[in-house]
């Protein structure tokens, strides 16, 4: 059970009572004859058949403020396609599903090619972006969230605490982040939001001040969650990074877009779990390894934006600072869990602080070596002012291909 206390620079809607979920929906429902509501999925087939999914829309089915529901379905076939179909056929809610691999959606993304404009690699990124697109091409909507499909804790509580802050006519909040606690098998998870994150922004409050980016970056209480909601309008002008950088990278964006009193943070759940990635030290183009670099670059970029200099030396600082706050985080995490019940394998902890202390240099080198990289997505503001008619081509191809 949460308090009530804030801190940071962005507001915390708390869990305070345990509030029925159908108080919520009834609300909800309310909220949706002014304020209509989407939801965006972004799937791997392979998630069909895994051990969230299943229950996931079992449960969003039940869902009755939803006017559209999104799913965007990466790496599938043709016939794994037709399975997915029937998979989600269950749903009430009107509901459309973008088959990136289909040839309809291929041949947009070969238009957006051709003028620059097509994201540049596969991933989440890449398939919400393409979401967001249909979202806006459609019109049934007027706030949105977005969560993840390996959630195997889910509930439908969830949504509705998710997307409340910006359904609620009577709140002026465009954006909402979740946070949880991170909890499961009696274990302490979530590591590259405690032993990374966190202590790469303190050690560069150290090596650079409290600067007003670190603050609002220190303020998220879970800044890696992959559960946000934001009003429709916000696509719009929205750049979404396309790499492990997405939440950090669309944090930025919320912030270089809006006053910090127009964003919130809410807790979404008690118990939280999904799909663990390896901590992949001997292969840096994957797991752990991977997203934490990719994560240090969205930092360094987002903070040379706003005029600071980055150098191979203030790079060894900023590594040297982060590992002595990393190693004293993992005895205040090994102190909490213990007092909980819960156990850490500090041996395990400590191996994840010094790839990511290495990973943070690996970045740094990178940073200073591509100086015109450009990870970001174009905002679909910039890509239908160049073909403005994309949109409708967006909705045409997804409706085709549902037909």
């Amino acid at each position: 059970m949460a308090d009530f206390y804030q801190n940071g620079i962005i507001t915390t809607l708390h869990n305070l009572t345990d509030r029925p979920v159908e108080e919520l929906e009834k609300e909800l429902m309310s909220f949706s004859r002014v304020r209509p509501m989407s939801l965006v999925l972004p799937s791997l087939y392979s998630e069909l058949s895994g051990p969230a999914l299943e229950n996931i829309i079992s449960d969003v089915a039940k869902v009755p403020y939803l006017n559209e529901i999104v799913i965007g379905l990466d790496r599938a076939d043709e016939s794994e396609y037709q399975h997915a179909r029937e998979f989600f056929d269950r749903l009430p809610q009107h509901h459309r599903i973008l088959w990136n691999d289909g040839p309809r959606l291929r041949k947009i993304d070969e238009l957006l090619k051709k003028e620059g404009l097509a994201p540049k690699e596969m991933g989440k990124g890449r398939n919400v972006w393409y979401c967001y697109g249909y979202v806006l091409a459609s019109g049934r909507a007027e706030a949105v969230a977005l969560h993840d499909c390996d959630i195997v804790t889910y509930d439908r509580g969830l949504l509705a605490r998710l997307i409340y802050p910006v359904a609620n006519p009577a709140f002026n909040y465009e954006f909402a982040k979740g946070y949880y606690s991170r909890i499961a098998d009696g274990k302490l998870n979530g590591r590259v939001s405690r032993l990374l994150v966190t202590p790469l922004i303190r050690a560069l409050k150290k090596v650079y001040g409290s600067l007003d980016y670190l603050e609002y970056l220190d303020s998220f209480r879970y800044p890696l969650s992959g559960e946000f909601s934001m009003r429709a309008d916000v696509l719009n002008d929205i750049r979404i990074p396309s790499d492990w950088g997405l939440e950090i990278g669309v944090l930025s964006e919320m912030k270089r877009n809006y006053s910090t009193n127009r964003l919130c943070q809410v807790d979404i759940t008690d118990v939280y779990d999904h799909k663990h990635q390896p901590l992949s030290e001997e292969d840096a183009t994957r797991g752990l390894s991977k997203m934490s670099t990719d994560i240090c670059k969205a930092i360094f970029r987002k903070l040379a934006t706003q005029g600071e200099v980055f150098t191979t030396e203030t790079f060894r600082s900023i590594k040297a600072t982060y590992f002595r706050i990393a190693l004293d985080f993992i005895e205040t995490y090994f102190n909490d869990a213990r007092m909980n019940g819960l156990t850490v394998d500090r041996h395990s902890e400590e191996k994840a602080v010094e790839l990511f202390a290495e990973n943070i240099m690996n970045a740094g080198e990178h940073f200073l070596a591509n100086p015109m990289e450009t990870p970001f997505i174009p905002s679909w503001n910039r890509v239908t002012s160049a073909m403005p008619d994309i949109l409708d081509r967006l909705y045409e191809a997804v409706e085709e291909d549902n037909a």
